[in-house]
């Protein structure tokens, strides 16, 4: 499947899908059914929505329930590292990709959002 270039958030969002799959396969046993099962379910979510979103002429409520995704995956990066499955360095690293993916969803949202 070829993903959809209206954005650079398609990219970004793939190479963080990739880094968080090598991340939660690592996790032990215990929470890779519980917490990376939530982590990977979200980021899937998450670009499924904004594919969708380019498939629809009006898109904004998808882009609302792909940035409630992004909230909830939020969560569980910040809760992996809390667990300690994340170091510090790779938590750094993640959030700085959320806030950039968040920042481009933004931006996504502002040249949709009707007037009023």
């Amino acid at each position: 499947m070829t993903e959809p270039k209206q954005s650079p958030i398609f990219s970004k969002t793939y190479d963080f899908l990739l880094w968080l799959l090598n991340h939660t396969e690592k996790f032990p046993k215990s929470e890779r059914f519980r917490l990376a099962r939530r982590i990977e379910d979200s980021i899937f979510t998450f670009h499924d929505t904004l594919a969708q979103a380019t498939r629809t002429r009006t898109p904004q409520r998808l882009l609302l329930e792909a940035d409630t995704e992004l909230d909830r995956l939020r969560l569980y990066v910040r809760l992996s590292h809390g667990r300690g499955l994340l170091q510090d360095n790779q938590y750094r690293y993640a959030a700085e990709q959320l806030t950039e993916m968040g920042k481009l969803l933004g931006g996504w949202l502002k040249t949709v959002a009707k007037p009023g």
